[in-house]
């Protein structure tokens, strides 16, 4: 999370947006339109997934992140499982429901990455974060861009 200054820039958060685009098209779908309460409700789940992960991102502390990152995989399963339902129902195809299904699961495991590497920085959250240790991370970021202009492969 190093060079992330915004929620925009989290690779979860716009497989997020992505999603529930994809989940706005499927219920625009006349077949799937007539269940209002189905419909609402998968929409209001893949919104939730990119709402939680902007919202932890600006509560500026690790832990509430962490908390919400929490929320938005647990919201990412809720999509899952309702496109199970709309296959069930007729509503939409095999290949959508497989489509749906891969993006939400994508979604979860970056999610859960992201998560696990939060758990083990040492970094509290930008709240916390001091001049000093802002300078410090800017210099070690400018120090990995140049190793990789030498070393392509460089970590």
């Amino acid at each position: 999370m190093s060079s992330v200054k915004r929620f925009e820039d989290l690779a979860c958060w716009q497989q997020a947006r992505e999603l529930t685009n994809f989940i706005y098209n499927l219920t625009s779908k006349p077949e799937f339109k007539r269940d209002y309460g189905l419909s609402n409700q998968i929409q209001r789940a893949s919104v939730s997934v990119m709402s939680n992960i902007s919202e932890g991102f600006e509560r500026g502390t690790t832990p509430d992140f962490i908390h919400f990152l929490y929320i938005a995989k647990g919201s990412a399963g809720e999509v899952r499982n309702q496109l199970y339902v709309a296959k069930d129902l007729g509503y939409i195809s095999e290949e959508a429901l497989n489509k749906g299904l891969n993006m939400a699961k994508r979604i979860a495991g970056t999610i859960f990455n992201f998560i696990e590497s939060l758990k083990v920085s040492k970094f509290k959250g930008q709240r916390f974060a001091t001049k000093e240790m802002m300078e410090a991370q800017k210099k070690k970021e400018e120090f990995i861009k140049e190793m990789r202009k030498i070393y392509p492969d460089f970590k």
